[in-house]
């Protein structure tokens, strides 16, 4: 089938890559020249395992291709997806000026009959104002359809090849078809393709964000508990994680959730709400509880150092908002650093993978390390924000002896706090 793709961040570029693997013909828009130019040579933009692998094949197959131009894209593609940002506005609702321009632009291009799919996270209510700027601007056949993503970062490729579920909001008989025979090759295993109308799609997505913000959130609410009672977290996390009307997943306490979805989900259904006279108490809760729980271990370091971090060291350990990922957006670790700048501390940081993001946003404020132990050289304390794997075993010994002091702050809960203690170092992590 022939694809076109409008826009290249995280969702676009796995979008456009994974289908072009499934065997279709693939053209990814972006008004970015430059980037565009670098993908036209196969230089991938974003880190996500195994992305580099399928676009160089792509690319060399011949099935995946990069325009800067829409009138090509809207010309090539049967099904048109729009993979644009949707960010937060200044009262916290989705801001949908990329989704409507381009609507706008599609509907003073288009020939012949497209299916326009709506990739992005958006609040219920926008395949219609989609759907009413298209009718603004042709008299052709059209459909809209409500596709929301379930990508997780770092394990985006292997969510979109094997999916447990695709969400289809749809109305028209010819959209479900054409859309079902596109998802099919994904679905051979018998996860279910699910099809709604396009209000319901559009809420499954911020829905589902919410519900698992709120997981995480209430799991950080019974560690900050277990700290003030004495009572270990691990061990309520896995009490709890056995009762399979819970579930194992999204148990882990730490500094809170960041990144380009949660955040801005929770807040842009909250406000959603808000829009037709309901309160969403519950985000509210998510939204205040997540905001301090980013910091909640500047007191402890404070506590530590006696009300003093001016003029300490600090070694930081991970950037990046989750492992195996760049992103950067709303990472708990800018939070964490905030305070730590403010306080006079001098920090020298190391992320696998996302320290020009965060050199390209902080500039010479925190120093960078070529790797986890040279940051951690001279450091009056360590602190962890991100459980990149790299971190989980690392030589101890060598640790100690590289740090001025050997204590730990862990944002993440990676160390055993008896092992953590036989070897001489003090440790301070969250709910234990």
């Amino acid at each position: 089938m022939k694809i076109t793709v409008v826009g290249t961040g995280y969702v676009g570029l796995v979008t456009g890559t994974c289908l072009a693997e499934a065997g279709n013909d693939v053209l990814c828009i972006d008004i970015d020249a430059l980037k565009v130019q670098r993908m036209q040579k196969g230089d991938v933009p974003i880190y996500e395992p195994h992305l580099e692998t399928f676009f160089e094949r792509n690319i060399k197959s011949g099935r995946l291709h990069f325009s800067t131009k829409i009138d090509e894209g809207v010309d090539h593609g049967e099904i048109i997806f729009l993979a644009l940002p949707t960010p937060e506005d200044e009262d916290g609702s989705a801001d949908l000026s990329y989704v409507l321009g381009v609507a706008n632009q599609i509907g003073t291009l288009i020939k012949d009959y497209k299916v326009i799919v709506s990739k992005s996270t958006v609040p219920v209510g926008t395949g219609e104002r989609v759907k009413a700027t298209l009718k603004a601007k042709t008299d052709v056949s059209f459909d809209v359809v409500s596709n929301p993503e379930f990508l997780r970062e770092g394990f985006a490729v292997e969510d979109f090849m094997k999916p447990d579920r695709i969400i289809i909001g749809a109305e028209s008989e010819r959209a479900k078809k054409i859309m079902g025979k596109l998802y099919t090759t994904f679905v051979r295993t018998g996860n279910p393709i699910v099809f709604m109308d396009i209000k319901s799609a559009e809420l499954t997505k911020y829905a589902a964000n919410a519900f698992l913000a709120t997981k995480i959130t209430y799991m950080n609410e019974i560690a900050n508990y277990c700290e003030k009672v004495g009572a270990n977290v691990d061990d309520v996390r896995i009490g709890m994680g056995l009762d399979e009307r819970i579930g194992k997943r999204f148990l882990f306490p730490g500094i809170g959730y960041g990144g380009s979805c949660f955040p801005k989900d929770v807040k842009a259904l909250h406000k959603s709400g808000l829009d037709v006279h309901y309160q969403f108490s519950i985000l509210e809760s998510v939204i205040e509880v997540n905001e301090k729980q980013k910091t909640a271990l500047f007191p402890k370091m404070k506590k530590y150092f006696n009300g003093n971090i001016k003029g300490k060291k600090i070694a930081l350990w991970g950037l990046a908002f989750k492992p195996n990922t760049d992103d950067i957006r709303e990472a708990p670790a800018l939070y964490m650093l905030q305070k730590l700048i403010e306080a006079g501390a001098n920090i020298t940081a190391f992320d696998p993978e996302a320290m020009d993001n965060v050199k390209a946003k902080l500039g010479d404020s925190i120093s960078f390390a070529a790797n986890m132990m040279d940051a951690a050289k001279g450091a009056d304390a360590l602190l962890i924000c991100t459980e990149w794997h790299a971190f989980r075993n690392p030589d101890f010994h060598k640790l100690t002896a590289m740090l001025k002091t050997s204590v730990v702050f862990d944002g993440r809960n990676i160390y055993n706090p008896e092992e953590m203690k036989a070897l001489g170092i003090e440790y301070y992590s969250v709910g234990r």
